[in-house]
């Protein structure tokens, strides 16, 4: 079986995987990142979208092999000291999701949008998450909040991305299950 070398949400990992192991699997099989979830198997609804040396890629069209030696970046790794990143609290702000199943891909993408054009208008957003599929809303709150994340990062974006120096207010047990649905966890 292959080995492979890859730093995951800062952690550098070495193991061995079958050469078939798509890296959505190794992420969530492997090392416990649920928080990349397993939409559609072919890469067309992005609900797996992970950053790979600090670009978005679809995780179950990529093999861990390929991701040998290289620098993944999971929905997981966002929140710093029990933070919301600005993205993910724009989300929460917004209202951008519902069944929150693909918030993670949706928000991983759009930091990768935000580091390639930090002040996009709706049209170059849309056009942005194109690749990135919503069952349950019509659009226009991941939209709004993809803007209004784009004014709370304005020194820049990607994995390395600012976070807020906010406090948030105390939350209620539904704003918590929302908060960890929008962290990547599970509810």
């Amino acid at each position: 079986m292959p080995r492979i070398t890859v730093e995951v949400d800062g952690t550098t990992y070495t193991d061995e995987v079958q050469a078939r192991t798509l890296l959505v699997q190794y992420l969530r099989d492997q090392l416990g990142k649920v928080g990349t979830v397993v939409g559609c198997d072919t890469s067309n609804c992005g609900a797996c979208t992970v950053h790979m040396d600090g670009s978005s890629v679809k995780s179950c069209s990529v093999l861990a092999v390929q991701a040998d030696g290289h620098e993944v970046t999971t929905v997981e790794s966002l929140s710093r000291d029990g933070q919301l990143h600005p993205m993910q609290r724009a989300f929460h702000d917004n209202h951008a999701l519902q069944c929150g199943f693909c918030t993670p891909g949706m928000i991983m993408q759009a930091l990768d949008l935000l580091a390639e054009n930090p002040d996009p208008d709706d049209e170059q957003i849309r056009e942005g998450l194109e690749g990135n599929l919503c069952r349950c809303t019509g659009y226009q709150n991941i939209v709004r909040a993809v803007r209004d994340a784009s004014q709370r990062m304005r020194a820049g974006a990607g994995p390395a991305m600012e976070h807020s120096g906010e406090t948030p207010a105390p939350r209620t047990s539904t704003e918590q299950t929302t908060q960890q649905r929008v962290a990547g966890g599970q509810s």
